[in-house]
């Protein structure tokens, strides 16, 4: 058997001119090149990181003009000519070093017991405790008796970058367990002028191509594993700056059986990555007073508006608590770069337990200025004082339960996300306080829509104690509202602003 190299092979569904191939790497830059084409999202995203990595190793723009030049002339036969020195470092299976898997071939002494089934390099399948307590409701077990090599090499990228906890010494990413992605996707691109590299090259940052002799450095399967026992951890400033694409958190094996991937092997101790930044992905921290920026995690679901800031939505918030990912920032302070909107994923994880995989579109806004974002954060918190008093009133007056509560507060914010949108590019373009006054009246009659719509609903006509209690939670709504989020929008109360005049 010939092993899967995946920088000569052709082995990455694609989507070119509205059909499915097959590609190398290098034809990414192909015109009518659209989009991926695997039949998992979380395939899709993480091959675009790979993409974006192998791109970053061989031949990344010099500067901002080099960028610009090569996003609309990219040179096929350049991209193929800088891949092809490290094509021999991209072996799946064989005698010598393996991608993403560890140098020592353990497998070969694994007896037949200790070889896991490929499922397991599936983030959404059953682990051996589920399996046992028979728990897997949300996950899913025995799905797959053996894999192809392309779809074992996604699988095991895919697990490597968004490695959730594991067990007893299985390493997460170097990200944490299901960290987010957001990708710069720049907009009004046909696909005669290549989508899909424009997607690609639009995340690249500007730097120097790594030398195929110093490709041990940036990829840890070409040397033995820095495995993690007695607490040790690999940082940014003990190894290259470009192992961020390729980390190597779990030791892992392939098992081939002729043409097929049968099994995996897998060993506890991988590499424990440590304060590292990941140019993918925003990050936060608890207060300015702390040093560690942490990477942000998705929740399950369309990421809300509330929680754009630090990801969408940046300003001089570099030394505060939000920090959008690196590329994202790179590509705002290019001047001539197109307009763009992000694409944002990633697995939503209880621990080890997987919730929900999201992959979504959403708006960029140009760069604010301090009091602009100050603006911002009055919408967001005054939204959230919106959101509040609704499930207090509702609450209150039909003692609905939590789950209720919580789906009809994410109905409010998907419901205003688009007047949210047209409010923060009004204060962008300078608007008066008048994108406040504006925004308040949508929060007020929204709110009391949407309250009546629940309230009412459930109310008859004999239910006297009912009607009272109802009738007595949306006055104390209409207050809150009044007061408390009016304050959050630094507006004048009713009252005061009666007096005024």
């Amino acid at each position: 058997m010939t092993p899967l190299n995946l920088l000569r092979d052709n082995w990455i569904p694609a989507r070119q001119n509205g059909k499915v191939v097959t590609i190398r790497p290098c034809q990414i830059v192909e015109p009518g090149m659209t989009e991926l084409a695997w039949p998992r999202p979380d395939f899709n995203l993480a091959c675009l990181e790979f993409l974006i990595g192998l791109v970053s190793m061989a031949c990344p723009p010099k500067d901002d003009a080099d960028w610009q030049s090569r996003l609309e002339h990219p040179e096929a036969e350049q991209l193929h000519e800088r891949f092809a020195p490290f094509a021999e470092h991209f072996n799946l299976g064989g005698n010598g070093p393996r991608f993403l898997q560890d140098l020592e071939a353990f497998e070969r002494e694994t007896k037949p017991s200790g070889i896991k089934p490929v499922d397991m390099l599936f983030i959404d399948s059953a682990g051996r405790s589920t399996v046992v307590k028979n728990a897997d409701l949300m996950v899913k077990r025995n799905r797959f008796s053996s894999l192809k090599p392309a779809e074992a090499a996604m699988a095991l990228y895919t697990l490597q970058a968004f490695a959730p906890s594991g067990g007893a010494g299985n390493r997460t990413s170097m990200r944490g367990g299901g960290p987010m992605t957001t990708l710069v996707k720049p907009l009004g691109v046909q696909p005669e002028e290549g989508p899909l590299w424009r997607l690609v090259f639009s995340n690249v940052l500007p730097g120097s191509p790594l030398a195929a002799a110093h490709a041990p450095t940036a990829l840890p399967w070409l040397r033995p594993t820095r495995t993690s026992e007695r607490n040790k951890v690999v940082t940014r400033n003990s190894t290259h700056r470009l192992e961020v694409f390729f980390g190597m958190p779990r030791r892992l094996r392939l098992v081939f059986e002729g043409d097929l991937v049968k099994g995996v092997v897998q060993r506890p101790h991988g590499t424990n990555y440590s304060s590292w930044e990941h140019p993918l992905t925003p990050y936060y921290r608890r207060s300015e007073k702390e040093s560690e920026w942490l990477p942000v995690h998705p929740n399950a679901g369309r990421l809300s508006y509330r929680n754009w800031i630090g990801t969408t939505i940046t300003g001089q918030d570099v030394a505060g608590t939000h920090r959008i990912a690196e590329t994202v920032r790179a590509y705002g302070n290019r001047p001539s770069a197109p307009d763009c909107e992000l694409l944002i994923g990633g697995w939503a994880m209880n621990n080890m337990k997987p919730r929900d995989f999201t992959l979504d579109t959403y708006p960029r806004f140009p760069s604010l200025d301090e009091e602009e974002e100050d603006r911002v954060r009055s919408l967001v918190d005054a939204a959230n004082a919106t959101a509040g008093a609704i499930r207090k009133a509702l609450r209150a007056g039909c003692r609905f339960d939590g789950n209720i509560l919580d789906s009809i507060v994410e109905a409010f914010f998907a419901e205003t996300e688009s007047d949210f949108v047209n409010s923060v590019r009004g204060l962008a373009k300078g608007g008066s306080i008048e994108v406040e006054e504006d925004w308040y009246r949508i929060m007020r009659n929204f709110s009391m829509r949407m309250y009546d719509e629940h309230a009412l609903s459930s109310l008859t006509d004999h239910d006297i104690a009912g009607i009272e209690k109802r009738v007595e939670a949306k006055r104390k709504l209409h207050w809150a509202l009044a007061k408390q989020v009016r304050k959050k929008l630094n507006l004048p109360s009713p009252a005061k602003k009666g007096r005024q005049k």
